[in-house]
């Protein structure tokens, strides 16, 4: 489930950059792959979701940590939103920047709980 839910999220950031490219050249197909990007969200909320359910049960020793995988969680949902800001920013030929900067610390924290702190998954540092 570690393995579909970080396939999940690193399509969705490809399809954030092609969609964003495709807006700022006004190509009309940056519409089409911000729906399919939309569906994407969803396969990274469920399958972040099964992965709290199976790691966070009353069979695993994860009592100390539950308050960094929630905050894990709303930096992911944090994540989510700030993609979606960008995209619907940039179709509006509005300033993203402030977007973008939400995007890059909400995603910054994600990894850092998701790879350096919690026990579930892939671990690279430490």
């Amino acid at each position: 489930m570690t393995h579909m839910h970080i396939t999940a999220w690193v399509v969705g950031l490809i399809l954030l950059l092609v969609s964003y490219a495709m807006y700022k050249t006004g190509n009309k197909s940056g519409k089409i792959l911000h729906m399919i990007l939309r569906l994407v969200y969803l396969l990274i909320i469920i399958t972040g979701f099964l992965l709290f359910i199976n790691n966070t049960g009353v069979y695993t020793n994860s009592a100390g940590i539950l308050g960094e995988v929630i905050v894990k969680m709303i930096a992911g949902i944090w994540v989510i939103g700030a993609m979606e800001m960008v995209l619907s920013k940039i179709s509006k030929a509005k300033p993203a920047k402030s977007a973008w900067i939400q995007l890059i610390v909400a995603l910054l924290i994600v990894l850092v709980l998701g790879f350096g702190r919690l026990p579930f998954g892939v671990q690279f540092m430490g």
